[in-house]
């Protein structure tokens, strides 16, 4: 069994959000982790509010508006070496209420659309990036959908 810590924090929101709980969080980032053969990291998820996702935004993306998630990695290199220590991984933001509205909008389940940005979050720690360029989108939206699929079966 791979060896890492998940902690899940809120941020002007509660938990449970609808029937999302903690619980339902930390299992979806897990079984992520080991579709990617991530061992001995350390992964924070943050939920929380579009105001708060929003100023965020603003303050590293020069972006003033919500958005739906945002990662920082605690490394540059992509898929960390092989080591024994507990590496740091990074931190993922979802904001709860974009991903309601586009659960909404999308005609799937708050925890499907959940599911969904907490993969998308994952990849971009490990190195995926879909604003670098066309095949890099194609790349990352090709891998996004194989593990949603693995996830959801699981």
């Amino acid at each position: 069994m791979a060896r890492r810590r998940i902690e899940i924090f809120t941020e002007n929101i509660e938990l449970p959000y609808g029937k999302v709980t903690a619980r339902f969080l930390k299992k979806i980032l897990s079984t992520s982790s080991d579709i990617l053969g991530l061992d001995k990291v350390a992964i924070s998820l943050i939920v929380t509010d579009d105001a708060y996702i929003r100023e965020i935004n603003r303050a590293y993306r020069k972006k003033n508006k919500p958005t739906d998630v945002i990662s920082f990695a605690y490394r540059e290199d992509p898929f960390p070496a092989v080591n024994t220590a507990m590496e740091e991984l990074g931190d993922i933001y979802i904001s709860a209420e974009r991903a309601m509205e586009q659960a909404t909008e999308f005609g799937v389940t708050l925890k499907d659309e959940l599911t969904r940005l907490i993969i998308h979050g994952l990849l971009h720690l490990v190195g995926y990036d879909h604003e670098r360029s066309k095949k890099d989108e194609k790349i990352m939206e090709r891998k996004e959908e194989e593990m949603f699929k693995a996830v959801s079966s699981s």
